[in-house]
């Protein structure tokens, strides 16, 4: 390489998001498979979280009563799944909504991603969270799922699990949803670029594409 070539320039990409949103899904696997069709890219990546059900019971609740409450009959959620399902083929997410027996609170699995970033494993956690739920129906309110998450990701299973037992992290969970409202996100998925460009939805991968260039062209300026 010509020593006098300049370096590419090295991106902080936040992704503000939540488990429980199919579009998270749809909107995340797009990103990182452009990532990895680019691996020239210098991007570092940030998981921040959106609790879409801020007051669902730390248990959870039922499927059932959670489409009830949120779309108010289960033939308009089966239409928008249905919809949905279709684009998540198209980029090998076998959606399976009729597997879901249980709609967690997400917010133990945004505090095992905040940990999964320390030890450079939450991209892996991310999207095994994602399927765990989306695609085999498993509860990821479930600290015992969560911690087999952990370990199928690269982290020290008997870790996860005292980490998810102790609380630590809800807190900072709840202040970075908290910050996210005060930025103006009121949807997502939400990708901010440098703190300085910011789209939201499951974008068509050129779209991301796009406002990573722009990010780049922005950042080489003097």
């Amino acid at each position: 390489m010509n020593s006098l070539s300049p370096r590419p320039a090295r991106l902080s990409l936040e992704i503000v998001f939540d488990f429980v949103c199919p579009w998270c899904y749809l909107g995340v696997r797009r990103l990182l498979r452009l990532l990895a069709r680019q691996p020239h890219l210098s991007v570092e990546l940030s998981w921040r979280p959106f609790l879409l059900n801020p007051d669902m019971p730390r248990s959870g609740m039922s499927r059932a009563d959670y489409v009830i409450r949120k779309f108010g009959a289960e033939d308009r959620a089966r239409r928008l799944y249905a919809s949905i399902a279709e684009l998540g083929a198209a980029e090998d997410i076998a959606f399976n909504f009729a597997a879901i027996r249980r709609t967690p609170n997400s917010i133990d699995a945004h505090r095992l991603v905040r940990e999964a970033m320390r030890v450079n494993a939450a991209s892996q956690l991310v999207e095994r969270v994602f399927a765990a739920h989306f695609v085999e129906g498993q509860d990821i309110g479930s600290h015992a799922v969560l911690a087999t998450l952990a370990a199928a990701s690269g982290m020290d299973p008997a870790e996860a699990a005292e980490f998810l037992a102790s609380n630590e992290g809800a807190e900072a969970v709840h202040a970075e949803n908290l910050h996210a409202h005060r930025l103006g996100i009121n949807g997502v998925p939400c990708f901010l670029i440098d703190g300085e460009h910011a789209i939201a939805g499951a974008q068509e991968p050129e779209v991301l594409e796009r406002l990573i260039e722009l990010a780049l062209t922005t950042a080489r300026e003097p």
